[in-house]
């Protein structure tokens, strides 16, 4: 009687793998690949392992199995016109599938990603640039609206006070009239200026 198939699946074997690999690199222990990059003058080498380096890497694959012959126990690979940073980020990347850059610099790792044929790497990074679009444009519409908001609220106020002051002077014009009949104090002819003295009468001839 045939038992029934089950599946042994582990979730963190390829996380451990992948560990395993980049402590084995880190050590220079089983390395069969020296990778030397130079740009502008600065140069510097890298070990690594073929097996990664093709895995993760249609241009290391490319080179890989079209090589002819063996230089000696590492196969040399020589780049130009890729910053060391930038190749120490992209191994890194390849090794623990994730690496730590600033912002700046995630336009050179997608050009890196592309020139080395890493397809990973390549939407790991226009996923990210996406992101941060996403977000310069919702900084940009929350300042709008909040310009809009301070516009609106500068406004309001003066209108108000304009409404106010009207209605004050229709208060005062109806509470308070200009030439009241009865005072005789503000009829044109008793009317006398404080700033002007009282004349004295003429002395007669």
């Amino acid at each position: 009687m045939e038992s029934n198939a089950v599946l042994l699946e582990s979730k963190s074997s390829p996380i451990n793998l992948l560990n395993e690999m980049h402590q084995l690199r880190l050590l220079g222990h089983l390395c069969d690949v020296t990778v030397s990059v130079e740009y502008q003058g600065v140069r510097a080498e890298f070990v690594a392992h073929k097996a990664v380096l093709a895995a993760t890497s249609k241009f290391f694959k490319e080179v890989f199995l079209n090589e002819k012959g063996m230089d000696g126990p590492r196969t040399n690979v020589f780049l130009n016109e890729v910053q060391v940073a930038d190749f120490a980020s992209f191994l890194e990347f390849v090794y623990t599938a994730k690496v730590e850059v600033e912002e700046d610099r995630v336009q050179r790792m997608l050009e890196i990603a592309e020139k080395l044929k890493c397809l990973d790497l390549s939407e790991t990074c226009f996923q990210l640039k996406k992101q941060m679009l996403e977000s310069v444009l919702l900084e940009l519409q929350n300042f709008s609206e909040s310009q809009n908001s301070e516009e609106e609220s500068s406004t309001q106020p003066s209108i108000l006070l304009e409404s106010n002051a009207a209605a004050v002077a229709e208060a005062d014009q109806a509470d308070c009239p200009l030439d009241p009949p009865d005072s005789p104090a503000d009829r044109p002819g008793n009317r006398v200026s404080p700033e002007m003295p009282a004349t004295k009468p003429k002395e007669k001839m």
